[in-house]
């Protein structure tokens, strides 16, 4: 499992030229799961990303979490995290999981995140643009 999070001021997500879901304050997540991932990554991944510290205190030091500040989450689904560039210009993608148990995991993923920070999902499989203003900015990956 491999997730990119970023710190964000507001984002949105766009599906059909219709606004979807969005946030104020909080993290934008791109989310992508491979063969072998189970719920056990799934809970190691949330625990990392609730309580991460990359949001600035009143010192300007980043020492708070999304929990900590009341922020909101936009979970996207994003096979290409998983591209395969090491033999020729095209990607490959074989090592994204297949759609049917990524979408399992996609949705379980989202339901363990909302259990501690309001989680917006966009729709796994879908043309989405994603309109981010990162904060900072800050980008972190983490893979289980």
């Amino acid at each position: 499992m491999r997730v990119v999070v970023q710190r964000s001021k507001e984002s949105n997500v766009v599906i059909n030229n219709k606004v979807y879901n969005k946030i104020d304050k909080g993290l934008v997540i791109l989310v992508c799961f491979t063969d072998g991932d189970t719920i056990k990554d799934i809970e190691y991944i949330v625990k990392k990303i609730i309580n991460l510290r990359i949001f600035n205190d009143e010192n300007g030091k980043m020492n708070k979490s999304i929990l900590d500040i009341g922020g909101s989450i936009l979970s996207i689904s994003q096979f290409t995290l998983y591209a395969d560039t090491k033999n020729g210009n095209r990607p490959s993608y074989t090592k994204a999981m297949n759609g049917i148990e990524a979408t399992k995991l996609y949705d379980l993923f989202n339901e363990k995140l909302n259990e501690h920070v309001k989680t917006y999902p966009g729709i796994f499989g879908s043309d989405m643009q994603v309109n981010i203003t990162n904060d900072g900015p800050v980008t972190i990956i983490i893979e289980s």
